[in-house]
């Protein structure tokens, strides 16, 4: 592997650490344009470069999302009860939409990355807070959410925090308790996602060197590892930085580089 890739998969570890721990932001939103543009420039069939892009994401997840995890559970911030009830239909959600992406052409899949990603920028502008409902959730209102976040989370490649926790907040959850289970339930889409991305990358015989199905794993150790020691020195910058600025230009940012994304399919 040239010491270019390495240098700039290291680099991208790093920033994706930083940015999660600074802003709470899941790093597929920068993982899956930047490996898609540096997957092209390697000269991988653009067929496969966004499927590349979201399994290799996915797997670069398990490693932060647990971290995270252990954390907020460390703070006892998690509920677990929670978790129980949400984590079933999420995995079922995530896992099978990997099977629905393998069918997706990888220009489909930037136009709906882009449209989330769209969406996910505007949130960073907004100041609104969520009113809050009842605490009360049915099963089959959480089933069926849970299905739907596991769902967007497969085809954006994203541990579903910034639909997970809206949601919960809006339902009656503490926003540290809402942050904290998201984080918890992060690392149970990252393994389904993963395992997703991994078969079906296999069934659609993905035969560029280095590949586990889907997952590209030089990235992954490149990525992960960073980000797991950087993460924590973006929890600590909050204290230092001017967050609400920080996330209009991270905003900025996540719609530039899904749009540069999108161009390079169409």
């Amino acid at each position: 592997m040239a010491i270019e890739l390495i240098i700039a998969f290291v680099l991208l570890g790093i920033i994706v650490g930083v940015m999660a721990g600074l802003l709470g932001i899941g790093g597929g939103a920068i993982m899956v344009p930047v490996m898609a543009s540096i997957f092209i420039q390697q000269g991988i069939p653009k067929e496969n470069v966004v499927h590349l892009a979201l399994g290799t994401s996915m797997a670069c997840i398990i490693l932060t999302s647990f971290s995270s995890m252990r954390s907020h559970h460390q703070h006892g911030a998690v509920n677990w009860s929670l978790v129980k009830r949400m984590a079933v239909g999420m995995v079922i959600g995530t896992f099978s939409a990997t099977f629905l992406t393998a069918y997706l052409s990888s220009k489909a899949l930037a136009i709906f990355f882009a449209m989330f990603m769209t969406y996910v920028s505007l949130q960073m502008f907004r100041h609104n807070k969520i009113q809050a409902g009842s605490g009360d959730i049915q099963h089959t209102e959480l089933r069926l959410v849970t299905l739907g976040i596991g769902a967007i989370s497969a085809l954006v490649s994203i541990g579903g925090g910034s639909l997970t926790v809206p949601y919960l907040t809006w339902r009656g959850i503490n926003i540290r308790n809402a942050i904290a289970t998201s984080a918890a339930l992060g690392f149970f889409i990252a393994i389904a996602g993963t395992l997703g991305y991994l078969i079906n990358g296999q069934l659609n015989t993905i035969t560029t060197e280095y590949t586990w199905g889907y997952i590209y794993i030089p990235a992954v150790l490149l990525v992960s590892i960073p980000s797991y020691f950087t993460a924590p020195l973006g929890a600590k910058l909050t204290q230092k930085l001017p967050i609400q600025t920080l996330k209009k230009i991270f905003g900025v940012l996540l719609l530039l580089l899904s749009l540069k994304m999108l161009a390079s399919f169409i």
